[in-house]
Parts: structure tokens; C-alpha cells; sequence
């Protein structure tokens, strides 16, 4: 049967403004053997756009460690990592981005990114019980950022709240090249019985294929071609690419997915994401190495005379195509009907390899599903890359251009009530991190989240991470702190470190110093992953994270780590205990200040290297927070981190209105030993009975240390001098964020 040709002739001018290059279009003429018709060219630009096929990513992106003792799937495999957490239980988790969407709709942005990662795990078997999210905003001091920032906290808050996920952590971080492109990337993480998961795969010949859900519409259309283009004045009128969310009927799809995973009637199932149909369809067909015929006649619409490339590239939500087994059908739909969920069989899976698309009895694209997908047809690129001048030129910084501050307290004070480091108490406060009774950090807080397996002996920890001034400074250093540092997080927790799911937002990567940054930046991950031993499980690659008129944003490759807790009765929390309590840091100060807030911020010096980073000193570090925790030697941990040793001892301090009293290093400057980001270090209590087992220990140990002082009641002491109460920097750091918000 031929083709149906019902759009006018597709031009090569057709197909660029479709997002495809010249060589895109003779590469899709020579695939098909002939021109394609505007459907089949629609189908391949959002497959082949860099949102679907990591066509510019996927090169380097291979060379990260995949593979691991616990990984129970290997990068890319699935929709989402699988990691085998122990007591017959595995973990499926991921991130992903939805930046764009939320720079033009920061509601329905950000809360379509929450809906559609969870679906991912879920659609793999395995029920959502944590979410955490990684947000990054311009200017907080401007409308348009507090205008972002309320419709995306706001967006993420409802959708999970009715949804019923906690969100149990997440990180914040303001700078002016945010101002335009704002980035939201959603992590979610899922608990099922190991052998109980599954595919997203089509086989079968004579199977029928079922979407499930919700109707589709005309919201999302080209959604993966938008997030793969630069945002631009004219951006507000793509938002008709911005999808709409529905977390009620999300959470009636969770149920009815996992009980119909149940019957065993399901053969494979897949969210409908990004490129909706197109992508379900073709990406679970090349896996099975099957085809697929599909009526988009059938398929419930919401909207009437919708176009066949309409139907196939909504991105409405809510939405899955799953495959069953012949014979079983009446065992789904009774599921779906149980849930009141809409469903309808609408093609059937074929022996051949192609999908064939029909309208009303007609043939309206005819692709093969291998040709578009990413490991299959989809070109893979080697871009050009070149050092931006301005990396030399920050490698030149002189912490002797810098003057030591006269007052110590005003500099405490600026840091602590900075955005960039004060409690984000205004925006957690919006999500509700207690439904499901899973959430184990609610009231002990910890560097990392802690949350409950019921039903078992083990918890999860779990962190998102990353410096993007640090990755700016230096792509490869940068890279690997946000790794380190996540295992850091993880570690101060009471945890091991498995595996780690990444969201690696970067510009445009046609501009050769963006892609330079990008390339870096991965070997960096590279390097610490090998060496903590967290394979990469999956995840997402934003590119195009700039403005026509602000530029790129920093190169930003945020990092998703999981953890283990063997014993979840053997937790560490942050905050200091008592009065008494000796305080000691775990690694050592340097006279750095390179890349920190205090001189970023607070001096307003832009151009410096990223800090004192040593991948062994981290890896030593690490290990002997590890086992003086699993010893029971410490009282509390916590990572040192933004805004240096002095802002790791403030939130230490704060939660019980505690105090401490240290003394500076006479080697290195004052402002370096209190504010520098130097990394690998942990500021640790120790109960004086254990003091002396606590030094056996670290002299057995590779890792340096130090005393730094002591925990006493109301006040922050530096060298014999009071730095103020403690209350008063508790009310600066609590409400900091809350007041320039109202």
C-alpha cells in the first residue's frame, strides 16, 4: 500500500524549520528510499532532535562508567536505572529536565516534568516514594525570577502533593545567567521486588497495543524540538509546546499500572514522554526488534480534526502505551476499568520492523522504527570544541588581590542570609515531604535525604548535587566535586554511594566553548564515578540552556546520587548534640577562596579558578567519615561545602540553638580558613569519653585532621571574639529567602 500524501511537497526549506539540517533530510530520503511526506519528516525531527536522540551527547556520554555490582540494568536499557538495593528489593530512579517548558509556563513547566519522571519509574513496575528536584534561577532580587520561581515551586508542590510522592530534598542556587532560562530537573526514585519489573519493549506478532489514560490534544506538540533550540523573545508563542498536567488521574494510572503489571498480561509498557506516540512506538519497537501498525483514528482525542502528525507527536500527559499479551485483553481493561481509566486498542504489533501509521483506512507514514532511534539510526555527532579564553584568564586569580575583611560578623552575616546559603525553608514548605510515612529526615537532619524500605532493614539515601560555578570555573574539576560531593552527602548520612542518575544542562553545543565545557565536564564525572564505584544508570542531556540575548547558562551537569543505608537504625544527622561535644574536621583547610561564595558574592570578584580539589584526599576523606560512623565515634557529620567551614558549623549549630568556639589556622588567612569551598572536608562531633577511641581511629587513618574547637550554648566564638548569638543568625538564615519573596 502506498503512502497517502495529503500535506504539500516537502521541501529541504520544510525540513529546516523543523530543526533538521540538510544532511538530516537527504540521510531521512535515503532511509525511506524516497522524499518523506510532512508526517514521516515531523515523526523524524522530533526523534533526531538532540531532546530524543543525544545526537550530540551520545559519544562522550558512552565513556561514563555503566556498569556495577548492584545495577540490575544498564544505561539506557530502560526508562529509568535499576539498582539492586539489597533483601530482595531493587530501586528504580532518574532525572530529567523540563527547562524550557518552565521558562515559558513555569506552572504547568515544572509540574509536567514531576508527572512525567514519575511515570517513568512507575511504568517500570516499580511505586514513586521520593522525589527531590534541583532548581536553578536568576537574580531572586528581579519580578520576572520571583515570578519563575513562585509558578515553579508552586507547580512541583501541587502536582506531587496530589500526586502523593514526598519530596524529600533538593538543592536551590541563584545567579544572573539564569535570568532567562531557569533550569527544573525532577528526580524520582521507586522501590519494587526484584524479578518483578518491567520492559519497555514491543514483541509479539498479533499483540495489541493499548494507550492508556488520558485523551490526547494538541498540548506538546514539537515539545522535544522546542527543548532543543534556544530560548528567544518569541519563545511565549511555543506554548502551545508546553504540556498540561493532571495529577489525579496520574495517580489513578500509578494504581492501574501496577496492577496490571500484576496479571502478567503486560508484554511491555512505556510512558508516552517526550514526542509522545512517535516515541513510545518506535523506541519499544527497535528494542523488540518488531513493527507496529497503528490506527491514529482510534486514538481518543480531545480535540477534533486533529492532523496525523498531530496525533502522533502530542505530548499530551498522563498518557501510556503498553503492549499485551493476545488472548489477555479482557484481564487489562477489567484493571482499567476498576481505575475508571479511559484505554483503547489502537494497532497491533507485526513481525516486520516498520510502523506503519493509518488514518480512516489510509496509510499516512511508513518509517522504520531502527532508523529513528537513539543506538539505531539517529546520527551521532563529534562536535567542535575549543578552551573559552576566560579559563586561562580565571587560573590567573591572586588570593593576594584579595583584602582580608575587617568585620568578621558582617561577613558571617552577609553569607548566612544570602539565597545562595540560607534555608530554603520558603520552598520546601510548599511540598508536602511526609505523605507516604517513608521520609526519614523530616526531623533529623541529615546531608542527605533518608528514606524508609518498609518492610525492610535497609534505607535509601538519596542527594542531587552539583556547583555550577565550580563547572564553570573548570568543566573538569567542577564535574567531579558534583559527583564527590553528592558521595560526600551520602557518607556524612550513615551511607554508601551505588549509583548515580545525571541531568547535564549546558548551551548550545554548535558553539564550540559550550561544548568544550560539556566534553570536560564528563570526563570529571568520569573520573570520580570510577573512583566511588557509581555507575551511571541514565539520565538526561538539556542542551540549549541560553537566551538569544544573556548567552549560555553555566554548564550545570547536575548529579542524582543513590545510597545505601545497610542499618536504618544507624543514620548520622548534621547538628551538633550537646554542650562539650569537641568539634574536628576531617581533611584539611587550604588558603583557597577560589570560587566561593564569599568572593563571588561577597567581593564581587567573578573570574577565579574552582577550589582545592584532590579525587584521592576526597576518596580518604570519605572512607574515614564512613567508618568512624559505622564505629559509632561521632555525634554528628557534615560536609563542608557553600560558604565554607564557617557556614558548615552555623547549620550545625542552629537546630538545637547551640553555639561553638573555634580558633582560626595561624598558616593560612583567616577569611580563606573560615569561608574558602576548599573540597574534602567533613566537620565531625565527638563526645569526650569517645575522643580518645576517635583519634585511634583517624591515626589509623589516611585522612588528615584537626581540632577545631568546641559546642557551647548561644554563641559562634572565633579566636577568643563572639561573632553574635546564635538566634540572630538562626532568624536571618530562616526567613532570608521568605522576606524578598513577600
Amino acid at each position: 500500500m502506498e503512502v497517502i500524501e495529503k500535506t504539500p511537497k516537502v521541501t529541504v526549506e520544510i525540513a529546516q524549520q523543523l530543526g533538521l539540517s540538510v544532511e538530516e533530510f537527504d540521510k531521512i530520503k535515503a532511509v525511506l528510499g524516497r522524499t518523506p511526506n510532512y508526517t514521516e519528516l515531523s515523526i523524524f525531527s522530533v526523534m533526531w532532535s538532540e531532546h530524543c536522540s543525544y545526537k550530540n551527547s551520545i559519544f562522550y556520554i558512552k565513556t561514563l562508567p555503566r556498569e556495577g555490582k548492584h545495577l540490575l540494568a544498564k544505561a539506557g536499557e530502560e526508562n529509568a536505572g535499576l539498582v539492586d538495593i539489597g533483601e530482595g528489593y531493587g530501586c528504580a530512579f532518574k532525572i530529567e529536565s523540563h527547562n524550557h517548558p518552565s521558562a515559558v509556563e513555569p506552572y504547568q513547566g515544572a509540574a509536567t516534568g514531576v508527572g512525567g519522571i514519575n511515570r517513568d519509574i512507575f511504568t517500570m513496575g516499580a511505586r514513586p516514594i521520593a522525589q527531590l528536584n534541583s532548581l536553578r534561577f536568576g537574580n531572586i532580587e528581579s519580578d520576572r525570577t520571583k515570578w519563575l520561581m513562585k509558578g515553579i515551586v508552586k507547580g512541583i508542590g501541587d502536582y506531587g502533593n496530589a500526586f502523593g510522592v514526598p519530596t524529600v530534598g533538593g538543592e536551590v542556587f541563584f545567579d544572573d545567567c539564569y535570568n532567562v532560562n531557569p533550569l527544573v530537573n525532577a528526580m524520582s526514585v521507586g522501590i519494587l521486588k526484584v524479578g518483578k519489573s518491567v520492559s519497555a519493549i514491543s514483541k509479539g506478532a498479533g499483540n495489541p497495543v493499548y494507550i492508556i489514560g488520558s485523551f490526547t490534544g494538541k498540548d506538546g506538540i514539537h515539545g522535544a524540538t522546542f527543548a532543543s533550540a534556544d530560548i528567544t523573545e518569541d519563545s511565549a508563542e511555543d506554548l502551545p509546546s508546553v504540556q498540561v498536567g493532571d495529577p489525579f488521574q496520574e495517580k489513578l494510572l500509578l494504581e492501574a499500572s501496577l496492577e496490571v503489571i500484576k496479571t502478567g498480561a503486560v508484554v511491555g509498557m512505556q510512558d508516552m514522554g517526550a514526542a509522545g506516540i512517535t516515541c513510545s512506538t518506535s523506541e519499544m519497537s527497535a528494542k523488540g526488534e518488531s513493527g507496529m501498525i497503528i490506527h491514529l483514528d482510534k486514538v481518543p482525542l480531545r480535540q477534533h480534526n486533529m492532523q496525523p502528525f498531530e496525533i502522533l507527536l502530542s505530548e499530551s500527559q498522563e498518557r501510556m502505551l503498553v503492549i499485551v499479551e493476545k488472548g489477555r485483553e479482557k484481564e487489562v481493561e477489567d484493571v482499567m476499568k476498576k481505575w475508571d481509566l479511559h484505554y483503547a486498542v489502537i494497532g497491533e504489533v507485526t513481525d516486520g520492523k516498520s510502523l506503519k501509521y493509518f488514518m480512516h483506512g489510509e496509510l499516512v507514514a511508513e518509517v522504520p522504527a531502527e532508523a529513528l532511534v537513539l543506538g539505531g539510526g539517529a546520527p551521532v555527532y563529534k562536535r567542535e570544541f575549543k578552551e573559552p579564553a576566560y579559563y586561562s584568564e580565571f587560573k590567573k586569580f591572586d588570593i593576594n588581590t584579595v583584602q582580608e575583611p575587617e568585620d568578621y560578623r558582617e561577613v558571617a552575616e552577609f553569607l548566612l542570609a544570602h539565597p545562595n546559603i540560607a534555608s530554603k525553608k520558603w520552598i520546601y514548605e510548599q511540598y508536602d515531604s511526609m505523605v507516604g510515612t517513608v521520609n526519614m529526615s523530616t526531623n533529623k537532619p541529615s546531608d542527605a535525604a533518608i528514606v524508609n524500605v518498609k518492610n525492610a532493614n535497609c534505607a535509601l539515601a538519596l542527594k542531587v548535587d552539583c556547583n555550577s560555578r565550580y563547572v564553570y570555573a573548570d568543566p573538569h574539576v567542577g564535574g567531579a566535586i558534583a559527583v564527590s560531593e553528592a558521595s560526600r552527602n551520602i557518607v556524612c548520612s550513615g551511607g554508601e554511594g551505588v549509583a548515580i542518575t545525571n541531568c547535564l544542562n549546558f548551551g548550545n553545543p554548535y558553539n564550540p566553548e559550550v561544548f568544550w565545557q560539556f566534553v570536560n565536564a564528563i570526563k570529571g564525572i568520569g573520573e570520580a564515578c570510577n573512583k566511588f564505584t557509581t555507575p551511571v544508570t541514565g539520565g538526561n542531556v538539556s542542551f540549549y540552556n541560553q537566551s538569544s540575548y544573556e548567552g549560555p547558562v553555566f554548564p550545570t551537569p547536575t548529579i542524582g546520587m543513590l545510597g545505601i543505608v545497610k542499618d536504618k537504625h544507624k543514620t548520622m544527622t548534621l547538628d551538633f548534640k550537646k554542650e562539650g561535644d569537641l568539634i574536628y574536621m576531617i581533611g584539611e583547610c587550604h588558603n583557597n577562596i577560589s570560587s566561593s561564595e564569599y568572593l563571588y558574592s561577597y567581593h564581587n570578584v567573578k573570574a577565579s579558578p574552582a577550589p582545592h580539589f584532590n579525587l584521592d584526599e576526597e576518596f580518604e576523606v570519605q572512607a574515614a567519615v564512613k567508618g568512624l560512623i559505622a564505629a559509632g565515634l561521632v555525634e554528628s557529620a557534615h560536609d563542608c561545602s557553600d560558604g565554607g567551614l564557617f557556614v558548615t558549623l552555623a547549620e550545625s549549630a542552629m537546630p538545637r540553638g547551640l553555639g561553638f568556639d573555634i580558633n582560626s589556622d595561624g598558616v593560612i588567612r583567616k577569611d580563606a580558613f573560615l569561608f574558602g569551598e576548599g573540597q574534602s572536608r567533613v566537620v565531625v562531633s565527638v563526645s569526650p569519653d569517645k575522643e580518645d577511641a576517635f583519634v585511634e581511629y583517624m591515626a589509623n587513618s589516611s585522612a588528615e585532621f584537626s581540632l577545631l574547637g568546641v559546642v557551647v550554648g548561644k554563641e559562634f566564638v572565633v579566636d577568643e571574639e563572639s561573632l553574635g548569638e546564635v538566634s540572630e543568625y538562626k532568624g536571618h538564615y530562616d526567613n532570608s529567602i521568605g522576606e524578598i519573596m513577600a
